[in-house]
């Protein structure tokens, strides 16, 4: 028996370009009537990923799904489609039917906690996986594939048609500091620039009494500041909260890039790295997974940024299950006073918190009434780092509420002079 062309492994720059200019429906369609006289010993799955909360269906969750069959995928054993509306259809070689059965149990599991799970095949509800058996059932996938090319190709219509009449009807924008074609060109000069050189590092430092910083970590992280004076001198790239969010993604796979290189001597020790969380579930991310030790994952500490947590709590305890998972530590960054009643560390399952210096915690007073000292004992004085520590003020006031660990200009003096000190010791020594 000859199996289907499509069958035959295709690099991901072919696949990546199929879906875009054909899309996955037609693709499907194409492949099911190649399967017309290759019926006998195939068989196929729908998984209705489409009846999933939005929440539960976004990309990196489907993303995930699909990586759940590239095992046999690649072992020329089945094909997956990824349809626009969130479904996956797999067409299978029935020897591998315990497989692909064991990937549902899988899938089944990952969204156990979605209704549509719960009340699954309910008052004639659709079932989460539907399965075809091709030597009986070849017509009615037929007559899904060519339903699902259908409304795709009328999809793209309108989307086009729609897409046509903003893009006439949109106004020039003038006067913002920073505009969609100025972060187009300096994510261009970012793909090419050397930005190691823009790389910083700061110690969060453990402080205990009047025992001089002891570095836990340091903290990896690209100047915002030499990046503009470098690149857009006269733009403030963080006036537009969404373009920023933008650059500050490109920066993460650059920032990534760069810690994939095995002589970068920045990543030697204990560091964190500031991430978004939908970097966290990128490719890049991923790859940098794979490129480093299994031992070093314990070491690195990943910072995200707390409205990035909360804009999307359903992502965010993804990737904290899936970081956890593989051995790294979680910080929340950029709490402030006003937050940090509203972030509960045990509770979002988090290592650390890194709360930002304010004067107004001398007060010792939170907003909801509660004290610091109180939150800093639930928290767990050696889970909270107190950073942008410019002066001594905040680190007395730190240790007062028990806080052992501290990040800041401060701390950086202190830690510069103490290794003036013992320079200074070893000088006269010698």
């Amino acid at each position: 028996m000859i199996p289907p062309r499509d069958e035959r492994p295709v690099s991901p720059q072919q696949k990546a370009i199929a879906q875009r200019l054909v899309g996955q429906e037609t693709l499907l369609l194409e492949y099911v009537h190649k399967l017309e006289k290759h019926r006998r010993g195939r068989r196929a799955v729908q998984v209705r990923l489409s009846g999933l909360q939005p929440i539960n269906r976004r990309e990196h969750h489907i993303r995930i799904a699909v990586n759940t069959f590239e095992t046999l995928v690649k072992q020329l054993k089945g094909q997956i489609f990824s349809l626009s509306n969130a479904d996956l259809v797999f067409i299978f070689k029935e020897a591998v039917l315990d497989e692909v059965e064991a990937a549902i149990v899988k899938l089944r599991f990952l969204f156990s906690d979605d209704p549509m799970l719960l009340d699954e095949g309910a008052n004639g509800k659709p079932a989460f996986a539907d399965w075809f058996l091709l030597e009986r059932d070849y017509e009615t996938l037929l007559q899904l594939a060519q339903r699902v090319a259908t409304e795709e190709q009328q999809r793209r219509t309108n989307e086009f048609a729609k897409g046509f009449s903003k893009q006439m009807a949109r106004p020039v924008s003038r006067g913002d500091p920073l505009t969609p074609q100025m972060l187009g060109k300096l994510e261009e000069h970012l793909a090419r620039a050397d930005l190691a050189n823009m790389m910083r590092r700061q110690a969060v430092c453990a402080i205990v009494g009047g025992s001089p910083p002891q570095p836990v970590f340091h903290e990896l992280f690209i100047s915002i500041a030499d990046l503009r004076e470098t690149l857009l001198p006269n733009v403030n790239l963080a006036s537009s909260p969404w373009l920023f969010q933008q650059l500050t993604e490109t920066l993460d796979r650059r920032v990534l890039s760069l810690l994939n290189k095995h002589d970068d001597r920045t990543v030697a020790g204990d560091v964190s790295i500031n991430l978004n969380v939908q970097t966290l579930l990128s490719p890049e991310f991923l790859t940098f997974d794979d490129n480093i030790k299994a031992s070093m994952r314990g070491t690195i500490v990943l910072e995200l940024q707390k409205v990035d947590v909360f804009a999307d709590l359903g992502a965010f305890l993804f990737a904290r299950d899936f970081a956890h998972d593989r051995g790294y530590r979680i910080c929340i960054d950029g709490v402030n006073v006003e937050s940090l009643p509203f972030v509960d560390r045990e509770r979002l399952g988090l290592d650390l918190v890194k709360i930002v210096w304010d004067p107004l915690m001398v007060e010792g007073i939170l907003p909801n009434g509660s004290t610091l000292s109180s939150y800093i004992d639930r928290c767990g004085p050696s889970r909270a780092i107190l950073c942008r520590c410019d002066n001594q003020q905040a680190v007395d006031c730190g240790q007062g509420v028990g806080i052992t660990l501290f990040q800041g200009r401060h701390v950086e003096a202190m830690l510069a002079a103490e290794t003036q000190k013992s320079k200074g010791v070893l000088t006269r020594r010698r």
